[in-house]
């Protein structure tokens, strides 16, 4: 088979997946729906995902490799500041919110599944572990003086900031302007965090 029509295939596979998922959540989400929307027979899905928990995984790492891909673009243009390097992870979360809300609602239904596999369990929390080890590397590197337990506790706090954000943003999309309150987040931490510089 040709490698650039397989590529295209899942490419249209996992497309059609994160729409599902988006429409259908993942609960809901069945191969045959996924068929429909990449306008493939359904064999073609299964040729290239024996079952729909492969096909979640590689979704699952579709939407991880994007929010990472976001963070390590906005890594390379940063400066080498506490100011600037806690902006990237604020930047990310809010660029994945306003322009890539189908990916933001995604991240959030594979925590709700992943109380359900195991697997999709295990790389969602290898994803949460690397944000925050992410975040506590730029709070040790900038703030040595910080104590042990808030460099540990800290990256706990500002992944929780974004992800309420995500899901203030999910439950009323207008109530919360996500500019305005990423602003107060990186303006509140770094008070905080500048007296340990």
């Amino acid at each position: 088979m040709d490698n650039g029509k397989t590529a295209d295939t899942q490419e249209r596979i996992l497309n059609a997946a994160l729409k599902v998922v988006n429409r259908e959540t993942i609960s809901g989400t069945r191969m045959h729906l996924i068929a429909q929307q990449a306008e493939v027979v359904q064999s073609n899905v299964h040729y290239y995902y024996k079952t729909k928990e492969e096909l979640l995984l590689a979704l699952q790492e579709r939407v991880l490799k994007q929010c990472y891909d976001i963070r390590e673009q906005d890594r390379r243009k940063s400066q080498d500041t506490l100011e600037s390097q806690l902006h990237i992870f604020f930047q990310q979360k809010k660029f994945l919110i306003s322009k890539r809300k189908e990916y933001d609602f995604a991240e959030l239904n594979f925590l709700i599944q992943g109380k359900m596999d195991a697997k999709i369990h295990g790389r969602f929390v290898e994803s949460y572990e690397q944000w925050r080890d992410d975040i506590r590397e730029v709070i040790i590197r900038y703030c040595p003086r910080l104590d042990e337990a808030a460099k540990e506790m800290l990256p706990y706090v500002i992944v929780a900031m974004m992800q309420g954000a995500s899901l203030q943003t999910l439950a009323q999309e207008e109530e919360l302007d996500v500019e305005v309150f990423f602003a107060k987040c990186e303006e509140m931490l770094l008070s905080y965090l500048k007296q340990y510089l």
